[in-house]
Parts: C-alpha cells; sequence; structure tokens
C-alpha cells in the first residue's frame, strides 16, 4: 500500500513539474521582485483556429459576458474617501498601473495618506479597459500596498476580490507568511484545485501539515527533475531535518529574499534581519514572538509610511519600560515620559518633557504621528515659551492644523506664514524663503502644466492626482516649480486640505534634499 501511495504521489509531482516548467521559464508577472514563487502561472488553453466565413455568413462578434471587474474592487467607499466613482474617467488600467507603481513611498506624509486612499477607495474601472486588462489595476494596487508596507489593507483588499487566480493568491499566500498566519495560507492551497503550487511551497505546506514524509518525497522529486535550485535544496533540506539545521554550517545569504526563504530560515534558526529587507518585511517583527527592539524598529519603519496607526505604534512604544540607554532607548524614554506627563495633565511637567520628546521624534522623522496623537491635546493646555511654539508646531501637523492656526496669535513673521498656509490665506504675506515664495504661487492659482491641464481636459482625475503627488515628491527633494504646480492642481481638482497640510510639512518637516 505505501508503495503505491508512493507511485500516485510521484505520479502527482511528474504532473506538477509539467504544469510548472513553462512558468519557472518565464519571467515574474509583478512587479515586486521579491514575492515568493509560491504558483505555478495559469496553464495556456489551447484556441482553435478561427473559421473563415463561407459564402453567405455573417462574421460572429464576441464579447464576454458582463459581470463583476476586479478592478472596481476597493475598501473605502465614496462616502468615506469623498472620491468621484468615475476618478479613472477614460484611462487605461494598464497605464494606470504603471502610474500608480512608479509612486515613490519615501514622501511627504499627506500625500502618502492620499495614496492611501487612492489604493483602498471603491472606484468604477477605467472607461478605457480593454480586453485583457482586468486586473491591472489591482494588482498595481496591492502591489503598491506592498510597497508601503501595508500588509493588512492589501490583504483586505486581495480577500474582498478572492485570491482565486495565481497573481492573486501569490500575493496573499506571502502576505499570510508575513503575517504568522502560514498555516491558513497552506489550508487555502490544499482546498483551491485551481492554484498549481510550485516545488518549495508544496514542500513548506507539506512540512507545515505534519506530513513529512510526502515532504520529503516532494523534494526528492524536484531533485530529480531539476525543479528546485541548489539554494533552496539546502534550504528546504534542513527546513525538512532538524539534525542537519543545528549541525550543518551556516547558510549563505539568500540571493533572492522572499516570504517563503524569510520564514524557512526563521524555522531553522538562522533569521533574515528585517532591517535590510523590503519594508513589507517588517510587518513579521510586530508578531508577539519578536523581541521589543525589534517590535518597536518595525513599528517605527511602518509608522513613517502612514502604514501603522499612531495608537499602535504608541502601544509597542509603551509596551515595557526601557532597560538601556542611548540611541532608540533614549527615544522611547523621552516618548514615555511625556506620555505620563499629558495623562497626568499637569502643565509645568507637559513643558518639561514636550522638548525632548519632541526633539526625539524629529530626529527619527515621526513628526506627524506624534502629532497626530497628542496634537490637539496640546493645544488645551495653553502651553507658553517655548513649549508653546513647540506646541504650535505640532497642532499644524496634526489633522487640526486649521484649529490649532486660527487659535494662534503669531509671534514671528514665521508664525504669521505657518498661518497663512494652515488656512489658505496667503495674498500679502511675505514668504520667508525661495520654498515659501513657490507654495505662494501654487496658492495663487498658478499652471499646473500642459500635461496635467490635458489629463483634466479628457476627464482622467485620477491620472491627475497620481500627477500632483508625483509632482510633490519631486518638489520636496528640491525642484521647488514642481511645489508650485502641485499645489496649485491638487487645489483645482479639490483636494485643498491635501494641499495646504503638504505646504505645511514642506515648511516643518526636514524632507528636502
Amino acid at each position: 500500500m505505501w508503495t503505491d501511495a508512493r507511485a500516485s504521489l510521484a505520479a502527482a509531482l511528474v504532473a506538477l513539474a509539467a504544469a510548472a516548467a513553462p512558468a519557472r521559464a518565464e519571467p515574474p508577472l509583478s512587479a515586486i521582485d521579491w514575492l515568493s514563487e509560491s504558483v505555478t502561472g495559469p496553464a495556456t488553453r489551447a484556441v482553435p483556429p478561427a473559421l473563415s466565413p463561407g459564402p453567405g455568413t455573417e462574421p460572429i462578434e464576441v464579447q464576454p459576458l458582463a459581470g463583476p471587474n476586479a478592478d472596481a474592487v476597493g475598501l473605502l467607499p465614496a462616502q468615506v474617501t469623498g472620491l468621484p466613482g468615475d476618478l479613472w474617467g477614460s484611462g487605461r488600467p494598464t497605464e494606470i498601473a504603471r502610474a500608480i507603481r512608479a509612486e515613490r513611498v519615501d514622501t511627504l506624509p499627506a500625500v502618502q495618506a492620499l495614496l492611501f486612499t487612492l489604493l483602498m477607495a471603491e472606484l468604477d474601472p477605467p472607461a478605457a479597459a480593454r480586453a485583457g486588462e482586468e486586473g491591472a489595476l489591482l494588482l498595481a494596487r496591492i502591489d503598491k500596498l506592498l510597497d508601503l508596507g501595508a500588509l493588512d489593507q492589501a490583504q483586505a483588499l486581495v480577500e474582498r476580490a478572492g485570491p482565486t487566480n495565481p497573481e492573486l493568491f501569490r500575493r496573499w499566500f506571502d502576505i499570510s507568511l508575513l503575517t504568522g498566519q502560514e498555516d491558513r495560507a497552506c489550508a487555502a492551497m490544499r482546498a483551491t484545485p485551481d492554484i498549481a503550487p510550485t516545488f518549495p511551497a508544496r514542500v513548506f505546506c507539506l512540512a507545515r501539515g505534519g506530513d513529512w514524509n510526502a515532504a520529503a518525497l516532494t523534494l526528492e522529486t524536484a531533485r530529480a527533475l531539476g525543479f528546485v535550485t541548489d539554494e533552496e535544496d539546502a534550504l528546504l533540506a534542513r527546513f525538512l531535518d532538524p539534525e542537519l539545521a543545528e549541525t550543518g554550517e551556516p547558510l549563505p545569504a539568500p540571493t533572492r529574499p522572499s516570504p517563503l526563504i524569510f520564514r524557512m530560515r526563521e524555522a531553522v534558526g538562522e533569521p533574515l534581519p528585517t532591517t535590510t529587507l523590503p519594508l513589507a518585511f517588517a510587518r513579521s517583527d510586530l508578531r508577539s514572538t519578536a523581541g521589543w527592539k525589534a517590535r518597536i524598529e518595525a513599528a517605527e519603519r511602518l509608522g513613517r509610511t502612514g502604514a501603522l496607526p499612531p495608537n499602535q505604534l504608541l502601544g509597542v512604544w509603551t509596551a515595557r519600560k526601557p532597560a538601556a540607554s542611548g540611541g532608540l532607548w533614549d527615544r522611547v524614554a523621552a516618548l514615555q515620559a511625556f506620555d505620563v506627563a499629558m495623562i497626568a495633565g499637569k502643565r509645568d511637567g507637559v513643558e518639561k518633557a514636550l522638548e525632548p520628546a519632541w526633539n526625539a521624534m524629529v530626529a527619527a522623522e515621526l513628526e506627524v504621528p506624534f502629532a497626530r496623537l497628542y496634537g490637539a491635546r496640546l493645544a488645551r493646555l495653553g502651553l507658553t515659551g517655548e513649549a508653546g511654539e513647540i506646541a504650535f508646531r505640532v497642532g499644524l501637523l496634526s489633522e487640526d492644523y486649521e484649529a490649532a492656526a486660527r487659535a494662534r496669535a503669531p509671534a514671528s513673521a514665521e508664525e504669521r506664514f505657518l498661518i497663512g498656509l494652515a488656512t489658505g490665506e496667503v495674498a500679502g504675506l511675505s514668504a520667508p524663503d525661495p520654498l515659501g515664495a513657490a507654495l505662494v504661487e501654487g496658492f495663487a492659482g498658478a499652471d499646473p502644466g500642459p500635461a496635467q491641464a490635458r489629463l483634466l481636459a479628457e476627464g482622467r482625475l485620477g491620472e491627475a492626482i497620481l500627477s500632483a503627488i508625483d509632482l510633490i515628491t519631486n518638489g520636496a527633494r528640491g525642484d521647488i516649480g514642481d511645489v508650485t504646480r502641485a499645489l496649485a492642481l491638487m487645489r483645482r481638482v479639490g483636494l485643498e486640505s491635501v494641499a495646504r497640510q503638504s505646504a505645511l510639512q514642506l515648511m516643518l518637516l526636514e524632507r528636502r534634499g
């Protein structure tokens, strides 16, 4: 009986190899090159040649039946985002997808928040979609969420669409590996007959399911057929043999770290540090099994892109008392001291603790999460002196920036200018520097540029917004002419709040150069 079972399994694996062969020869379909090769590509079906029309026959036109379009899937309805359903207008899905993938994640927090909204919004599919383009925009949105480290949001988007095709399942599988839900992913792989796992993924899931004999046989077959690399073979062998993992020499650094390799390296006792890996890998360090220092570092990385809400970041910062000093620990200690002072609500204590905490946040580029946590509460304390000036700037970086501005009697020309930016009333104000002059020009209704004007004229509002994001990001790196065009474009399309917050952040944050 065991011999028959082995023969049946071997036959199935040979069939799997035949299906996998063409897929392994093709380059990855995803723009994100660190995704695991966990499933093979969809099988290509032979298409019979078209019949030539005979005498008296009319050519037959074939159109697909109408059904749900994957590109319409989203998490945030229009009443939440405030965006029109036809935001993409007459755009082409592949062109929009290319623009989304090109957006950089290291930009101003206000722009990151706008990008998140675009990625998660429920919107009508682009009107100019052609056959074969459906789903391209959804994949681009998911991939950009992964770039931002927003695994929970990406997972929710995939599950809303349904991970029923190889490209969606591939992303869902990797997200599950990084969030510690690998058993759920393997169970889904076994329960989805249309998903053909590659050999490394199959070995991993068989072992996770306790079928070590089948996992070992699968690896043997993969070796014989040449469907695992030497690097994969060495790692899989250690994954299946704990003794080999304990006695063997350390494995060399992987040439292409993927979530599957990352999880198996962790299992054999040779974990990879996430600080040198793409941002999405930082999510794995938020698990309770990670050390507190690793959790803090991961939370701060994710907090900078907006992937982790400020309240969760605060929860990691205040999980326990620092047992050391220097660097990260000094920052945590300063934050904790300030948080305690805020809870006590005594003005003297807050004034004393605010400056060290704020300086620590500036050094870590976490001013905006800090402002969203404390900005409104600081405004109610009525701090004076240097603490009052810091509290004013914190308020301008919070979501209540306009209220903070209107409540402040300007103590300098610089503060008067910041108040003008926050309220959108810059006419007659003297700009403190060339950047400030570019901001004033943007608020005065400058020309956003011919390419952007064409997008607006063609009703491609979403692509115009993506262009504004790109312009403001370039502007933050020194091209202040792009800052002017970006602000003008944002205001023209109704993104007044984003324009004001972006202007304030350009003035208050050290993000230039």
